[in-house]
């Protein structure tokens, strides 16, 4: 197997330490009070005016800025703030991509988002919609008895480009904001002068450790990243419940794949000094073999992540991590890529060791069947028909009356049937787009293998909303999953130019 190269979180010493989001078990009414649960044991971290907190989920950043020092109850948007992040993450401020959150002028319960331009200009408030929401407050909280405002936040994380998935690192963020008090009158950056010069921003790690409910966990391997081995059938598949932290139907394993212990099981063998275990790997027709594989952890060390490296030993052992200790992600048995493995069902088996004398003696182990499928569907466009002639690509075509307009024939496949959807639309002018068809996966279509060659639409001709330059796009994304989320998508565009006559 190829050595996993790890991505590092770097905090330089002239940069604070990371403030570090702690996992939400449940989602975040942000619409209830601070005090009224939900925000117990959240990360917190204290600014001149008052205290930052964050949880996170797999969905959302749940982040709240409590102002103790905020004591007026000023009505409309004369308090306000400003939230902005480094969405590439490089510590500087790149145009159309760091985004910066603000209140619409008089609405101080609706979020607006704006992308920077430079340092101190953003783009006027973005018309797209946004899973985001702020609410404001003014209360009590744990930090202060004494009414004051309070800005509640739920953040989509796609907004700010932060996926729990990300298999060779901790996910973080840097971040930075403004508060403003009308009275008392104040005007507060955290850090200072941050939106003119992001190397201020201060380091937001996200959590990736929900607490799995033991009942659904594995008697060894407990989990394939979030997805708990019992919900892993005959066929090497995953399907979990829709609430559940991770929702998949009928999903096979691709990427980059984390072994999670069984808390209980794994503390238990530490406590009787069973530290030592072998991982192997069988693929479709052929024999076990050792599955040998580099990987790195971040420990937290109390005000940083650390790195630590894990390997096997030239005998093919691995060395349990201490379960006590916390890492970024816990239990970890193996981190392993899968990218260079043909499609199909490998069993995985987990072995521990006890030291009897001279021998190495197994004392337990589990198997699991995973399908492994890294290949993204195929996608095309296979005709673009006016009437009976072929359009080809960046012809320009004059649509006539209707019923007149085009026909298309359109693929969609995989062979391993691990298909999640297919969308097929059209994009024009100043980003408009329309939709022509889509088709999403559900359960009863076992192991879909979508379409090839289908005529869309079915009956009748597609006719052009108004004369433009069209790309026609077709995207597929794939049934597989790394354990925290799907992966894998396939696209292709052809370009024509429509007028209506």
């Amino acid at each position: 197997m190829a050595k996993i190269r790890s991505l590092s979180i770097t905090t330089p010493l002239l940069f604070a330490a990371p403030f570090k989001s702690e996992w939400a078990q449940t989602p975040i009414d942000i619409n209830a009070p601070l005090s009224a649960g939900g925000w117990e044991d959240a990360g917190s971290l204290k600014f001149s005016r008052g205290f930052v907190l964050a949880k996170n989920d797999a969905k959302f950043l749940y982040l709240a800025l409590d102002v103790v020092d905020d004591l007026g109850n000023d009505t409309g948007t004369n308090d306000y703030f400003w939230l902005s992040f480094d969405k590439n993450r490089d510590r500087a401020i790149t145009a159309n991509q760091d985004v910066n959150y603000g209140l619409y002028p008089g609405q101080p319960n609706k979020l607006g988002r704006q992308y920077y331009l430079g340092p101190g200009t953003w783009t006027a408030l973005l018309p797209d919609p946004s899973l985001s929401e702020v609410r404001q407050e003014f209360g009590s909280s744990e930090n202060s008895s004494a009414s004051h405002r309070i800005w509640k936040f739920k953040i989509d994380l796609q907004e700010i480009n932060v996926a729990l998935s990300w298999p060779l690192s901790t996910p973080f963020t840097y971040f930075g904001f403004r508060v403003r008090s009308s009275n008392p009158a104040f005007t507060t950056d955290f850090p200072g002068d941050f939106y003119k010069d992001f190397t201020k921003l201060r380091q937001l790690v996200f959590s990736r450790k929900p607490v799995i409910s033991p009942s659904l966990l594995g008697p060894l391997i407990g989990s394939v990243g979030l997805i708990p081995t019992t919900k892993i059938d005959a066929t090497g598949r995953a399907t979990t419940d829709p609430g559940y932290f991770i929702a998949v139907q009928n999903a096979a394993f691709g990427g980059t794949l984390n072994l999670i212990g069984n808390r209980m099981k794994t503390q238990q063998l530490w406590n009787d000094g069973i530290k030592k275990y072998k991982v192997e790997i069988t693929p479709p027709g052929g024999s076990a073999q050792k599955l040998i594989s580099n990987w790195s952890n971040y420990r937290w060390t109390g005000s940083t992540y650390a790195l630590e490296s894990f390997a096997a030993s030239s005998l093919g052992f691995y060395e349990l991590a201490n379960p006590s200790i916390d890492y970024s992600i816990d239990d970890l048995l193996i981190q392993f890529p899968t990218s260079a493995l043909l499609p199909g069902l490998y069993q995985i088996k987990v072995i521990f060791y006890k030291r009897v004398g001279p021998l190495d003696v197994a004392v337990d182990n589990q198997s699991i069947g995973l399908f492994i499928d890294n290949h993204v569907p195929a996608v095309n466009i296979d005709s673009i028909k006016h009437g009976a002639n072929e359009v080809s690509a960046c012809a320009i075509e004059t649509i006539g009356a209707a019923p007149d307009g085009l026909k298309f024939k359109i693929t969609a496949n995989d062979p391993e049937g691990n298909l999640l959807a297919a969308n097929f639309y059209a994009t024009y002018g100043a980003g408009l787009a329309v939709g022509i068809y889509s088709e999403n996966y559900t359960p009863a279509l076992g192991h879909w293998m979508g379409f090839s060659g289908k005529t869309i639409p079915a009956s009748g001709n597609w006719r052009p909303p108004q004369s433009c330059a069209y790309s026609f796009i077709i995207v597929a994304s794939a049934r597989t999953t790394n354990g925290y989320g799907y992966i894998g998508q396939n696209s292709t565009h052809r370009n024509l130019t429509l007028l209506l006559s």
